[in-house]
């Protein structure tokens, strides 16, 4: 039973000590705005904090986890605040002392499957899309290009970068991208025995096991992230192309690529 809940404007954060459920929850498709990055970063903040949790879930409210962050954040002027918000997001999970799981149902694209990727545990829905489309848009995923490889291998991460397809949940199990895909009905008790498992173990023992498990791993994605930073906002944001996808999305219409 819950002992405690925080419900702000783009998240709800449930606790069930060992458990804490945090809820993307930013109708109709849970984008992830500048108001949620700030949100996220303190509730991941609160939540660490706390000495009964050990174990912290993510999922989406309504019909999807998240359709990724917000288009409009994009611009020229936005870019540069969204990267350093959004990615101090992602850093914080990446280095997060608690188990992270991620419940993933519907829409999970983007930004949105970025932020799933990089939990602990990945549980899925048959059904639900997964996908990262930004090049489409005329840009690409600093996330996804960092780490989505190590998941998936160099192949099957090129495929879904470079073309920006989608991908059942089915599909998602079977490269490596999540544990597992279960039927709808069954993701959250399969979330809920998985939670079970990992409150019967230590919190410092999973704590330091998980910075043991990620110590080469984190050393690169930082770096690397930090390139994929530098390499957005100096070489891609100077072309024409990203701009003519930004805008082209936003007015609902075909983009006309120049290539440069």
């Amino acid at each position: 039973m819950a002992t405690d809940a925080l419900t702000k404007s783009r998240i709800t954060v449930e606790f069930r000590p060992p458990e804490a459920r945090l809820r993307l929850c930013n109708p109709p498709l849970n984008v992830i705005d500048f108001a949620m990055m700030d949100e996220l970063a303190q509730a991941l903040a609160d939540v660490e904090a706390r000495d009964d949790v050990s174990v912290l879930v993510l999922s989406g409210e309504g019909k999807s986890f998240s359709v990724g962050v917000d288009v409009a954040a994009h611009a020229p002027d936005r870019v540069a605040g969204m990267l350093l918000n959004f990615h101090g997001v992602i850093r914080a999970l990446v280095g997060y002392k608690k188990v992270t799981i991620a419940a993933v149902h519907g829409h999970c694209l983007g930004g949105g499957a970025e932020l799933a990727m990089v939990c602990d545990l990945v549980y899925t829905t048959e059904t639900a899309t997964w996908g990262f489309p930004e090049i489409k848009l005329g840009c690409y995923p600093p996330v996804a290009a960092t780490a989505l490889a190590a998941l998936v291998g160099q192949k099957h991460a090129a495929d879904l970068i470079l073309t920006g397809r989608t991908i059942t949940g089915v599909e998602a199990a079977r490269i490596g991208l999540v544990n597992c895909a279960v039927a709808d009905s069954e993701v959250e008790a399969v979330v809920q025995d998985k939670v079970r498992q990992l409150s019967k173990l230590s919190p410092a023992a999973l704590a330091i096991a998980k910075k043991a498990n990620y110590a080469w791993d984190s050393m690169h994605f930082d770096k690397g992230l930090s390139r994929a930073e530098k390499i957005y906002l100096e070489e891609l944001m100077k072309t024409e192309d990203v701009h003519e996808g930004m805008n082209a999305f936003l007015e609902k219409r075909v983009p006309v690529w120049k290539g440069k």
